[in-house]
């Protein structure tokens, strides 16, 4: 399981346990995240290392740390960084699930589906005034529009400094990927069965561009939660962990 910018692989709330009742479950901490690369330098399982935070080298660390095939859900930049390692190495995927992701996630002449460039170039100024402030506003978006969405911010604003800060390295390289990669090329390369959940009212990476994935990868299929905006793992457990199983069960 992948998380999303600025988050640690302790986002994910309740649905962690409902899925480790039925498979063996890694959340893993990406590079300069949670406890990834901190302390005596060595990765644990579970942790995807220390390095530099580009797509290829985060799928270096967890090709390195993972042996195929496996499962693989990633969610927001954890979904882009989950199709960019599913392309390069297909065989180590056996499932994809790609939950509130898109191939591009800034707006361009021929993508509609993406935030203005301005916004994500202010929030990359903001960072290096303060990273913290610039965290909470990027979840602020995140809830934007989900049912119980005060609630959902709550617990999401609980759990961003839960293993620690991110390391602004790390910030800066993950919000690179996200205002400048642009997987729309990859994806008929993406060949594992793969399920892309959206959030009906997700502001961040709205559902045409989920549509748009499922569509171009040659296996792949959506669904939409009603109701939810960026994190539907949150906002409607039970709905998402059926979603899943019942996909990683065919």
């Amino acid at each position: 399981m992948l998380h999303g910018w600025g988050m640690h692989g302790g986002a994910w709330g309740d649905v962690v346990n409902s899925l480790a009742k039925m498979f063996q479950v890694h959340c893993v901490d990406l590079p300069g995240h949670g406890f990834s690369g901190k302390g005596a330098g060595t990765a644990e399982r579970g942790t995807a290392g220390s390095s530099a935070f580009t797509l290829d080298s985060v799928a270096d660390a967890l090709s390195a740390q993972f042996d195929g095939p496996l499962n693989l859900l990633g969610w927001s930049l954890g979904g882009m960084i989950a199709q960019h390692w599913a392309a390069r190495e297909p065989q180590k995927i056996k499932r994809l699930v790609l939950v509130a992701s898109t191939p591009c996630f800034a707006g361009r002449m021929d993508w509609q589906f993406g935030l203005p460039n301005e916004t994500l170039e202010h929030f990359a100024a903001d960072l290096e005034k303060n990273f913290v402030s610039t965290l909470r506003r990027f979840l602020a978006l995140q809830a934007r529009g989900s049912e119980n969405e005060r609630e959902l911010l709550t617990g999401l604003r609980e759990r961003l400094f839960s293993r620690g800060e991110p390391e602004l390295a790390a910030l800066r390289g993950g919000l690179s990927i996200l205002r400048d990669a642009d997987l729309r090329g990859i994806l008929p390369r993406i060949l594992p069965p793969a399920l892309v959940i959206a959030g009906q009212r997700d502001k961040l990476t709205p559902p045409q561009a989920s549509h748009y994935l499922a569509h171009a990868m040659p296996n792949a299929r959506s669904v939409e939660i009603q109701g939810a905006a960026h994190a539907p793992f949150l906002s409607h457990p039970q709905i998402f962990v059926d979603c899943m199983t019942s996909f990683l069960h065919e």
